[in-house]
């Protein structure tokens, strides 16, 4: 990351379509996504820090940016926090994943989606209460073109609420757990009797082209720039603030130890310790990092804004 400076908008465009289609049948299982009570209690807890409270009504109409499978918007569906979801992404596959979830949860009848580029939003300006996306700032080409459309479909006091994006100095600390992964993967398989994964970039059962992984991310962010792209954009209550730094971290290390083995290796006891142990070091991240470090120093961001009224 990032991708190359050479890369035009259409390419990017391209292959973070091709990537996601591909990626959409596996997505929820290769990252973990929960939509029971975790899930939810993980996505009500990044409002909050993105917010700096939980609204008090929930917010009527809200358009998602890059929905992928729903883990955000359908889990603060679950909570009470969104009424109605309109869900985009460039991926239709990511959108077909997405709907057949909706009904999994009884929320079909309140959720649309529509394949759509948010530099172009096909949407009439002030139809949402709320815009918001998790993961999904840094995929985008030209962001100041993305965060005006942001603002042209919200209405008068409406927010943008944006998690889990990378830190520029985040994206640089994750090279370190990285390697230290990598370096102890060969004992790790060992020790699990787990086989190598084969030595090929294409995953021919599900058809996931890894070798796109390194071309669909195009920003890391400095906080304070991303603060004066959305002054530029027109917003107002600007909130940035910082998000895993021990468990990203360890994070890192468990997918590179678990990308280089053989998924049907992989124990359901290590899944299990490593779930669990990744999750008792976000609580320490939460409650004693994020509250007294500046942002700059975690790997992901969290933000917020507001369309004046």
């Amino acid at each position: 990351m990032p991708a190359s400076p050479t890369a035009t908008p259409e390419h990017i465009l391209d292959v973070n379509e091709r990537y996601h289609d591909a990626a959409a049948a596996s997505y929820d299982a290769k990252w973990g996504i929960d939509f029971g009570d975790l899930g939810r209690e993980q996505t009500r807890q990044k409002l909050v820090k993105a917010l700096g409270e939980l609204p008090e009504e929930a917010f009527g109409d809200a358009l998602e940016i890059g929905s992928g499978t729903g883990y955000f918007s359908l889990n603060l569906m679950q909570e009470g926090v969104i009424e109605n979801l309109v869900a985009t992404d460039v991926s239709a596959g990511m959108l077909g994943t997405l709907s057949a979830t909706a009904t999994e949860l009884g929320l079909a009848g309140r959720v649309q989606t529509k394949q759509a580029d948010a530099e172009s939003l096909p949407f009439a300006d002030e139809s949402f209460d709320l815009v918001l996306g998790h993961a999904v700032l840094h995929h985008i080409p030209d962001l100041a073109t993305a965060l005006s459309e942001f603002r042209r479909v919200l209405r008068p006091g409406g927010a943008i609420v944006f998690c889990g994006e990378p830190s520029r100095n985040g994206d640089r600390l994750a090279a370190v757990p990285k390697r230290v992964g990598a370096a102890s993967a060969p004992a790790w398989r060992a020790l699990i009797r787990a086989r190598a994964a084969n030595g090929h970039e294409r995953d021919t059962e599900c058809g996931h082209d890894h070798s796109l992984e390194s071309e669909v991310d195009v920003h890391a962010f400095d906080p304070g720039a991303l603060r004066a792209s959305m002054r530029r954009a027109g917003f107002s209550e600007i909130r940035v603030q910082g998000e895993e730094l021990l468990a990203n971290m360890y994070g890192w290390v468990l997918r590179s130890l678990e990308s280089s083995a053989e998924p049907e290796d992989v124990p359901w006891g290590w899944r299990n310790f490593a779930f669990r142990s990744y999750i008792a070091l976000q609580r320490v991240d939460v409650a004693l990092l994020e509250p007294r470090l500046p942002p700059q120093l975690f790997y992901n961001l969290v933000l917020s804004a507001r369309k004046p009224a």
